[in-house]
């Protein structure tokens, strides 16, 4: 197993942070020769994943790349690689190997792999030694600092490699390029100190650190000014965020500051650990009605048994009593939750623990999961590992359970108006529009793309599993 990092964590200085300026000049100086320059950014993984990348695309938008979905048309491609499941990274090698034909027609194309899969050594090895047209890595603690790492690449002809040292720095200023004009992610803080036996996240993101509340309190009426309308605020744990700041600022003091915020907007969060969701969270979120009446709370496992060895550090009691105490100060909230199936040692009495608190809790939504080995974390060396023909029968069954409760969670909603933020035309029926309420519901109607960021009232005329139908009022 990888050592911990237990470094402590730091915020860049001013002159770290002009230094990447300053290669950001460099380069645009160097690329403007007349010829745009494109810039392609493949994303794998996780909503801080996507919020990196904006990142990624930002700095690259600064040393004056223009951005294309196309690799073939770019000058520069940027895989962000996920790193939580093995087939994760297997897949982002698959795409990247790809590219070499790319680079066969056009030698002068740079190819670079970031995020968590090259934030450990023994891939970024590999890439180095078996994939020679890859001219550059770097983990996430490198992100920042891509404007120097690519400028070496550039004048000094060769191969630059970065994983992550252990020496992580929170870098302020770093330019976006946002996806969407109305949606946007802000991410709060970085890495995790939970250590989840399942999870290869510390080893790849680090400790925890947090940004401090003036930055992010800064990049949020920014936003709204330019004229967002949905903000997710994200960590791999944002219930523990500011906890290095010694009672000065937490979660939910955060989101009350961001409620004072003048502006039509509504801010949503990911992921909690129920270990560390307060009841003040709560209160917090049924006093501030900017605040999205949904609450994702992963269980993983309705085992105690399971819970332990997966080193969560709560029981399903306590979390039980999140459940009853979120739905007592908000009847209309909408929980969501993650699952998995089949970790190590799972025997069918632990299962029916899991559906029966699936049925206790009542999820509006749920993401559930096979479990599979992870390299680098404790369970994949646990004994007792749980064959897939039992995890495939085990799998369904707790799919078709909470497909039913899905639906009678949302047909409580038919004949009533809800407020809907519009997103556009629906990827899956093409021939309505689509929108999410407050709690995170999609809705299909008919619109127009004038309705696409605006906040609309939509009656619901019917229930589905996985969305609701209405009409506009």
């Amino acid at each position: 197993m990888e050592k911990r990092n237990d470094l402590p964590a730091r915020y860049a200085t001013e002159e770290e942070i002009e230094k990447q300026r300053e290669y950001t000049k460099k380069i645009a100086n160097m690329i403007a020769d007349g010829t745009p320059k494109k810039a392609c950014v493949i994303t794998y993984g996780c909503q801080q994943n996507e919020a990196d990348s904006e990142r990624i695309a930002g700095m690259l938008h600064a040393m004056g790349y223009e951005k294309t979905e196309k690799e073939a048309d770019a000058d520069i491609i940027i895989v962000n690689t996920c790193s939580v499941r093995d087939h994760a990274e297997q897949r982002a090698l698959s795409i990247t190997g790809g590219y070499k034909h790319l680079k066969a027609k056009k030698p002068s194309l740079i190819i670079g792999i970031s995020g968590c899969m090259v934030s450990k050594q023994a891939p970024t090895d590999k890439i180095k030694h078996s994939y020679p047209y890859i001219d550059f890595t770097f983990g996430t603690e490198k992100l920042w600092q891509l404007p120097e790492i690519l400028y070496h690449v550039m004048t000094e002809e060769k191969r630059v490699f970065c994983p992550n040292e252990g020496k992580p720095i929170t870098a302020e200023g770093v330019p976006v390029l946002r996806e969407n004009p109305y949606k946007a992610w802000v991410s709060i803080m970085y890495g995790c100190n939970n250590f989840c036996t399942y999870c290869i996240v510390p080893y790849v993101r680090g400790r925890e650190r947090s940004r401090r509340p003036e930055a992010i309190l800064a990049e949020v009426r920014e936003l709204v000014a330019d004229g967002c309308r949905e903000i997710t605020l994200l960590g791999q744990n944002v219930n523990s965020y500011g906890k290095e700041f010694g009672g000065e600022c937490d979660f939910a003091d955060l989101l009350a500051k961001i409620c004072e915020i003048e502006g039509d907007f509504i801010v949503r969060f990911m992921t909690s650990h129920p270990k560390d969701a307060s009841h003040k969270l709560i209160d917090t979120m049924a006093a501030n009605p900017k605040i999205a009446r949904q609450f994702h709370l992963p269980v993983q496992s309705g085992s105690n048994r399971i819970l332990k060895e997966m080193n969560r550090i709560y029981t399903r009691e306590s979390y039980l009593d999140l459940i009853r105490y979120m739905r007592e100060k908000m009847p209309d909230i909408a929980i969501s939750t993650d699952i998995i199936v089949g970790f190590p040692g799972e025997t069918e009495e632990d299962f029916e623990d899991t559906l029966s608190i699936v049925r206790e809790a009542r999820y509006d939504m749920m993401y559930s999961f096979i479990y599979s080995k992870r390299s680098g974390t404790p369970a994949a060396e646990m004994e007792n590992q749980v064959p897939e023909e039992i995890t495939g029968k085990r799998f369904p069954r707790l799919l078709a359970l909470q497909n039913e409760i899905s639906l009678e969670r949302n047909l409580v909603w038919e004949n009533k108006v809800l407020r809907v933020l519009v997103d556009g035309k629906s990827k899956n029926n093409p021939e309505k529009y689509s929108g999410r309420t407050d709690g995170n519901k999609i809705v299909l109607f008919d619109g127009d793309e004038s309705l696409v960021g605006k906040f609309v009232n939509i009656k619901i005329t019917k229930a589905q599993t996985f969305a609701l139908i209405g009409e506009i009022v």
